[in-house]
């Protein structure tokens, strides 16, 4: 009896279940792209101003895609795959 008791304590689960760390691998990669399509469009001059870090890639298409990957990691946090057995 002592030995299954054991046996059952020594058994550590993951907090998450397998699609929910695929889906926060996804998660990570769409807030990765977001902060690459955020960099460049810098000079090395600093007295010639470049008016390509003004553009929609960098004000517009790069926050949202950053935000759209913090919705998905948090989806992914909140998700319960054992609820729907």
């Amino acid at each position: 009896m002592k030995k299954q008791e054991q046996n059952q304590e020594q058994k550590q689960e993951f907090l998450f279940e397998k699609v929910n760390y695929k889906i926060l691998l996804v998660g990570i990669a769409v807030i990765a792209l977001g902060f690459i399509l955020m960099s460049g469009g810098g000079s090395d001059d600093p007295n010639v101003f470049n008016e390509a870090i003004f553009n929609f890639r960098r004000i517009r298409l790069a926050p949202t895609t950053v935000l759209i990957g913090f919705g998905i990691t948090i989806y992914a946090i909140i998700k319960n795959p054992k609820k729907n057995r």
